[in-house]
């Protein structure tokens, strides 16, 4: 698991899906989706998403999904998030994905058993950027980390790339202001469209990191899709247990 306990208390992951439904109700972008748990449901719903394409997300406390392997499955199987073109498609990934033990470099050999999926509609992805929201141990403040370097792994960046990653720390009485917006647009190398939709994404956010005492919002990736506009492709939220008194409806994600 990639929940953190320490002597502090413990820190609580809720899945992808769960964090994609709740930035939504805040008004953050993120494709229509949903959350199933066998193959006929997968079928259903799927028929209801837009089309034509559809991706299909093991839904497990662990990352470095997309190049995991399946257990029960060849090795020149798919990983753990899959495209698919259409409802066939969709089917065909949920029967050799639902039930089957998906080993990432997170999850350690034994592995994690997919019992429930994330079906979404599919997007034309232009680049791939990070983001995310985190309490700076160094300033003890609520800090943005943006990089161009999407769907990587942050820590790989950092080591390999650290002039890629901006940090912009927010003064709490003033929140999310234009210079900081700026700064964040710069640093993703953000323009027309999608530096106009910054302007409303990093504020709302900073909004949901604090009103839900979050320890860490990640996004990666945060796309531009091919139209110029933003969506969030991949969300994680980790909350500590404090929180979670707190706010009666994340407890309520507990599994």
């Amino acid at each position: 698991s990639n929940a953190v306990t320490d002597a502090k208390g413990v820190f609580m992951n809720i899945h992808e899906y769960q964090a994609k439904r709740l930035l939504h109700s805040y008004g953050a972008p993120v494709a229509k989706g949903v959350a199933v748990y066998s193959v006929a449901q997968a079928e259903e719903w799927a028929g209801k998403l837009p089309g034509p394409l559809y991706v299909v997300k093991s839904q497990i406390h662990a990352g470095g999904r997309g190049k995991g392997k399946f257990k029960e499955l060849g090795e020149d199987a798919k990983g753990g998030v899959r495209l698919a073109k259409s409802v066939e498609d969709v089917v065909t990934n949920a029967k050799e994905m639902l039930g089957n033990t998906l080993v990432t470099k997170q999850t350690g050999p034994a592995g994690k058993q997919v019992n429930r999926l994330y079906i979404e509609d599919g997007a034309d992805i232009a680049r791939e950027l990070y983001l995310s929201i985190l309490v700076d141990r160094g300033t003890g403040k609520v800090s943005f980390v943006a990089s161009t370097e999407g769907g990587m792994d942050i820590e790989t960046v950092a080591e390999e790339t650290p002039d890629k990653i901006v940090t912009v720390g927010i003064d709490p009485m003033s929140g999310v202001t234009g210079v900081d917006i700026d700064k964040l647009n710069t640093a993703l190398a953000l323009k027309g469209a999608a530096a106009e939709d910054g302007k409303t994404l990093f504020p709302t956010l900073y909004k949901a990191f604090m009103e839900k005492d979050m320890s860490l919002l990640e996004i990666n990736p945060l796309i531009v899709m091919e139209d110029g506009h933003l969506r969030v492709l991949d969300a994680k939220v980790s909350f500590d247990n404090n929180a979670i008194f707190r706010h009666p409806d994340i407890a309520e994600l507990r599994d």
